[in-house]
């Protein structure tokens, strides 16, 4: 961002009241989502290691799908605040219900695919013969709840865009809840064993998605948009996410190469590095609730024509993702010695995850501004510079990752090969916040 002079205090007094009412919610909302998989897994484990096991392969393929199409909410949360900022409510709504139509277009093709290739897909995740037969079943039941678990993804979008953040959260914990008790009663109360637990998934999922879709249906009736398809608005959705996907996929690519080699360092720090991972992305939680705050504001501002509102709301977000990334480093410092023994009782373990876990605890301020401006530039569609930084940083990343092993690095090496991603993304959202290329004003980009 180019140097101008501090706001006034009460301008920052506002960005404050906006930042943790649109935050705190959303925080709770992320929070309450991998929930979902504990329920399911606390529930499962009692009927069996292979149920247990099955369970754990057919949700990493389903977590992937998803995570997959998270620019469902990304891209339309900036597009909606857009039109927000502008006052055209009407327009924001119908373009929240194309990327809706767009979610469930997108639901179907993955039902078609995954439906007949189940079996496949589970023994190309390795699935032992005693664990595939229930990892194919609670797949081939569970994707049915996919196009519902996109539309959640698109309309949370939506009232994130309309700077609502606490109906996600209702609904999240709602759907937590509707979750755990579906479970219960289908799994042990109906006998219905893993199929159960996947049946009372895929009702939560769809009842979350009535829900989402009643709020957005009031609103379009409220304010006269339209509830029909429209192919040119799918598409303009559709185009304003495929940036975002080569970013994510740029992302998922890059842990996945983390987790691949520190599976070439041994048991012990493949171990480490999975409490690690699991801390880190945890972290992340908080930090991303900032960063979604950021896209609905600075979408808001841009869509106002507020250029300088919009700098003003960036450098103070950014001022939030270091403190609390200050923070959040300070207590993983403090709780080390206590956090580690929940995770395992192996001295071996515990030795190859306490340095990279203070690796961890150091990087969190700059995890904060990398947080912060990519929420930023997503709020305001920057979504092009996003794919380009993230693939370049998945390009400097990887032949520093592959490096270790050879150069006879541990985990803490890899974890410091994880910062030094960190940093590079730090450095080219940093440039491009400075830049101002990214205050680009109108109820479109």
């Amino acid at each position: 961002m180019t140097q101008a002079p501090a706001p006034p205090r009460a301008i920052r007094r506002q960005h404050d009241r906006e930042i943790v009412t649109l935050a705190v919610p959303a925080f709770g909302a992320l929070v309450a989502e991998p929930l979902f998989v504990l329920a399911d897994s606390a529930i499962v484990g009692h009927l069996g290691t292979a149920q247990l096991a099955g369970l754990g392969i057919a949700s990493a393929l389903l977590t992937t799908a998803v995570s997959v199409f998270v620019f469902l909410a990304y891209a339309t949360t900036a597009a909606v605040a857009r039109r927000v900022g502008a006052g055209d409510l009407t327009s924001a709504i119908r373009q929240g219900m194309d990327g809706i139509w767009l979610a469930l277009l997108l639901g179907a093709a993955v039902v078609a695919v995954v439906l007949p290739t189940a079996p496949s897909l589970v023994e190309l995740f390795g699935a032992s013969d005693t664990a595939a037969p229930y990892a194919t079943t609670y797949l081939r039941i569970s994707v049915a709840g996919i196009p519902a678990m996109l539309v959640v993804l698109a309309a949370t979008g939506v009232l994130r865009g309309l700077q609502d953040t606490k109906t996600p959260l209702y609904v999240a914990v709602a759907g937590f809840v509707a979750n755990g008790a579906l479970n219960v009663g289908l799994v042990y109360g109906a006998g219905l064993g893993i199929a159960g637990s996947a049946w009372g998934t895929v009702i939560a999922q769809c009842g979350m998605a009535a829900a989402y879709l009643a709020v957005v249906i009031r609103g379009a009736r409220r304010h006269g948009a339209s509830l029909r398809p429209d192919a040119a608005g799918i598409r303009a959705s559709a185009q304003a996410g495929v940036p975002l996907l080569v970013r994510t996929l740029s992302l998922r690519a890059i842990l996945m190469i983390a987790t691949a080699v520190a599976a070439r360092l041994g048991d012990a720090d493949i171990a480490a590095h999975q409490i690690a991972l699991s801390l880190w992305s945890l972290l992340a939680f908080a930090l991303d609730a900032i960063a979604i705050a950021g896209q609905a504001i600075i979408g808001r501002y841009l869509g106002a024509g507020d250029a300088q509102g919009a700098r003003d709301a960036c450098r103070r977000m950014v001022q939030w993702g270091i403190a609390v990334g200050l923070l959040l480093g300070l207590l993983v410092i403090l709780t080390r010695p206590v956090f580690l023994p929940l995770f395992t009782s192996d001295s071996g373990v515990k030795d190859a995850a306490l340095p990279a876990l203070l690796v961890v605890a150091l990087s969190q301020p700059i995890s904060g501004i990398v947080f912060v401006l990519d929420g930023v530039l997503m709020g305001a569609g920057d979504g092009p510079y996003l794919a380009w930084a993230m693939v370049l940083t998945l390009a400097v990343f990887t032949p520093v990752a592959l490096l270790v092993p050879v150069l006879g690095g541990g985990l803490t090496a890899l974890w410091g090969a994880l910062t030094l991603m960190m940093t590079v993304r730090m450095v080219t959202l940093w440039l491009r916040a400075r830049s101002g290329r990214w205050l680009v004003t109108g109820a479109t980009r």
